[in-house]
């Protein structure tokens, strides 16, 4: 099969996947149920499509395909932040915030945390983003180590909280919020794909790239801002899911054999789609709502983390 016709046997398949969540066991009011599974589709398209598209971008940058943008710490500032509002202010405030004010809030906050860092660090000439990411992994550890210390401190109750924040979850999203999200995410897509043509020559490494012609600097410091943005702004509509790009870029590199980031993108994206719709499908219609999709994906993405890491180690 040809890669377009590889993209267009998965847009079917996740049109199936779509409809099988949709119109599976319709009761009561029909309307209200179908509108109810239409925004979270929707919000599953949107952080399918970001998750999957910022993990490609971030692999293609650092030319490895076990890295993930969790390793730059945005999670952990996510965390920081919800637990610092509840540490702060009590846990009323956080449930009462105002949706549009707590999602500029998270998104804004990680957005702020990827320009001090990313400007900070190409002050200087000649930084690595292998420099950038081991900054990145040092302050999420930081973070990570602030938040644990406050929720230590905090009322056990006023806990349970930020434990429902620490998962991903579609079952909770505002649906207010899901015009703001898929507008800016659209802008990041569209601007990527302007540059498809310079990420195919990224792919190469950065010293052929240099010799090809590509602002390497520039494009890679553009590039960190658009998986900042897509990262952040998916992270704060329904929470972090820290394996998923993982497992879906592999797999698109492994179905379309390219490296053609117009097939890779898509791909990514489409399967991202397949995954979270049929995860969310079992959660509800397999487990009653017994467990969330973050942590099946979690689950199976750590198992597949540790098989490409075998898998590297034996290239070696």
């Amino acid at each position: 099969m040809s890669n377009r016709m590889k993209t267009a046997a998965l847009v079917v398949l996740d049109l199936a996947f779509i409809a099988l969540f949709l119109f599976t066991e319709l009761r009561g009011n029909i309307e209200y149920v179908l509108r109810s599974r239409g925004e979270k589709v929707t919000a599953m398209v949107l952080v399918g499509w970001a998750g999957a598209i910022s993990t490609v971008l971030f692999q293609t940058i650092t030319n490895n395909r076990i890295l993930t943008p969790s390793i730059i710490g945005l999670d952990s500032v996510y965390m920081l932040i919800q637990t610092a509002v509840v540490f702060l202010f009590g846990s009323t405030t956080l449930t009462m915030m105002n949706d549009m004010v707590h999602f500029l809030l998270s998104a804004g906050g990680m957005i702020g945390f990827s320009v001090f860092l990313y400007s900070f660090l190409f002050r200087r000439e000649g930084q690595t983003v292998y420099f950038i990411l081991l900054v990145g992994m040092i302050l999420g550890t930081f973070f990570q180590s602030v938040t644990s210390f406050m929720q230590y401190l905090i009322d056990p109750n006023e806990f349970s909280i930020i434990q429902d924040r620490m998962f991903a979850s579609f079952n909770n999203m505002k649906t207010e919020l899901l015009w703001p999200a898929g507008i800016v995410i659209v802008v990041a897509i569209w601007y990527t794909y302007r540059h498809l043509h310079e990420l195919d020559v990224l792919s190469l490494g950065k010293d052929h790239a240099i010799n090809l012609g590509v602002s390497y600097e520039t494009v890679v410091r553009r590039m960190l801002m658009v998986i900042a943005v897509l990262v952040s702004v998916s992270t704060a509509l329904v929470g972090p899911i820290m394996f998923f790009g993982l497992i879906v870029a592999n797999v698109a590199y492994a179905f379309f054999q390219t490296y053609e980031h117009r097939y890779l993108l898509v791909g990514a994206a489409l399967f991202g789609i397949i995954a979270l719709v049929s995860g969310q499908f079992v959660v509800e219609r397999v487990f009653a709502f017994s467990t969330t999709l973050s942590v099946i994906i979690n689950m199976v993405g750590g198992v597949y983390f540790l098989y490409l890491l075998l898998k590297e180690r034996k290239a070696w």
